[in-house]
């Protein structure tokens, strides 16, 4: 007689038990596609917004290295080959 009693409780808490885990695996997929969303309104421009600043910081470096330093380094390479042949002109009419 118990023993029925016990096997009948057993039965009971299984299926509390499945239906609670059946709640909570709802309140997962929810919260999966919340998720999901969240990606896909918040995350997305941000990376967006990500993407244009690299742009823009490529192309900033590219004018400043055209417009700037290849400028530069042009003159200083020029002043250079004339001193190196300034100093061995002279070096070469001083022996």
């Amino acid at each position: 007689m118990w023993l029925s009693s016990l096997r009948d409780v057993a039965i009971i808490l299984l299926a509390v038990e499945s239906l609670a885990i059946g709640v909570i695996l709802f309140v997962l997929l929810v919260e999966i596609r919340n998720l999901a969303r969240l990606l896909q309104e918040e995350i997305e421009p941000l990376l967006n917004s990500a993407n244009e600043t690299a742009d823009t910081v490529r192309s900033t470096t590219t004018f400043v290295s055209q417009k700037v330093v290849s400028p530069v380094v042009r003159v200083y390479s020029l002043a250079s080959g004339i001193r190196r042949a300034l100093a061995v002109f002279v070096l070469r009419n001083l022996r």
